[in-house]
């Protein structure tokens, strides 16, 4: 049972054992794959690959092998029997189209809450204009043209869509961009000047006064060199952020574990900072973003994280954020905007491809604000640096 593939993953550099191939074979007997070619990826992700720095290779491998596979025609008992009464969701019409976009924010969220509290049955798309699924704007895994977005899973990809994206190439020993590295990273964005303070044995100079004095040892002592960077350092969390958490998580450890910096300060948000920010540490806690920007000045350093990949209105209408529960009175843009003004030694690191972000409006109305965009990557952070130190 796919004895081919076990010899194509050793010829491709990936060396499972017999063992542990016998063990994938046991594992699918035991139905550990869930009938299902995402679940055998996950499977032979898990039993055959031994670091992470080959998942990389083996996505490859795997969609390599497997392109043009048909996904197993057995389907779960209860998936069978919803697809006998299956009704196709019906088109809205152009003036129902048209009544719905003359909608304010508001009125769409008293919609939705009334059609979420009438729903109590199954549902095949509703035969209201404004349900809650299939031909409503509130459709699951849908997104309205206000940003609003309702159930969905934005992971639910095929085996092959995941391999094939290449997800872990990030993680690959040549290429990886670890906790060491940011750290030594950040540690070149200093600027060591000397001030008042303890006074440090300058062996240099002090070597310098002996050879004048012909040999009289001849001590020089000098004020202690500071840092005097102050970085603030905001951080998207959540949603399409979720697959790059590892990564964040690493650089806010290597920022937080530096003590060199004079002062520093880290935030969170969700897809854009708003009139609140929250603490990296107590997320249930915000700070107004106002009383952020009066503790700091054009003397600090700004670092932006995120993939800036969102729906446009999020940044351009008042009341856009993807937040339920926020309520934002001004614009994102105009937060954004703010942040660049009030620090203009900032730079704006993006863990998306470069490639990427020309086919997403969200990025590039960003990077009309944040020319400064890099990639989450050790070039791109040591570029960002070096953009931060011109300033």
């Amino acid at each position: 049972m796919f004895t081919e593939f076990y010899y194509f993953l050793r010829r491709h550099g990936l060396r499972p054992s017999t063992q542990e191939w016998m063990g994938l074979l046991e594992a699918v007997h035991l139905g550990l794959a869930h009938e299902s070619m995402a679940g055998f990826y996950e499977l032979c992700r898990c039993l055959l690959v031994k670091k992470e720095s080959q998942f990389d290779l083996f996505d490859q491998c795997f969609a390599a092998y497997f392109r043009g596979a048909e996904a197993p025609t057995r389907l779960k008992d209860e998936l069978s029997e919803w697809l006998k009464h299956a009704k196709l969701p019906r088109e809205l019409s152009a003036e129902e189209r048209a009544a719905l976009q003359a909608l304010s924010l508001d009125e769409l969220r008293q919609k939705f809450l009334e059609r979420m509290e009438e729903q109590k049955e199954r549902h095949d798309g509703g035969s209201k204009w404004i349900g809650t699924g299939g031909s409503s704007p509130f459709g699951h895994s849908g997104t309205h043209p206000t940003g609003i977005r309702v159930g969905g899973d934005s992971r639910s990809k095929s085996a092959m869509q995941v391999a094939e994206e290449r997800r872990f190439r990030g993680l690959r020993s040549d290429v990886t961009l670890d906790t060491r590295q940011l750290t030594l990273a950040l540690k070149s964005l200093r600027q060591l000047t000397r001030g008042e303070g303890p006074q440090e044995l300058s062996l240099e100079d002090s070597i310098a006064a002996t050879a004048k004095n012909a040999g009289d040892i001849e001590l020089v002592w000098r004020p202690t060199r500071k840092n005097t960077v102050k970085l603030l350092l905001l951080m998207d969390v959540g949603g399409s952020m979720t697959v790059h958490s590892r990564l964040c998580d690493q650089l806010f450890s290597a920022a937080h574990s530096l003590n060199h910096f004079k002062e520093f300060r880290s935030y969170a948000f969700h897809n854009c900072p708003y009139d609140d920010l929250y603490d990296s540490h107590h997320p249930s806690e915000s700070i107004a973003t106002l009383d952020v920007l009066k503790e700091v000045d054009s003397s600090w350093h700004l670092l932006i994280v995120g993939d800036a990949m969102m729906n446009p209105y999020e940044l351009t209408a008042p009341g856009g954020a993807i937040n339920y529960y926020q309520h934002n009175a001004e614009a994102g843009i105009v937060w954004l905007q703010r942040l660049r003004e009030r620090l203009p030694r900032s730079a704006w690191l993006n863990p998306e491809p470069p490639q990427a972000w020309r086919m997403t409006t969200s990025v590039q109305i960003v990077q009309k604000i944040f020319p400064t965009m890099f990639q989450l990557s050790i070039d791109g952070l040591r570029d960002a640096i070096s953009s931060l130190k011109k300033v």
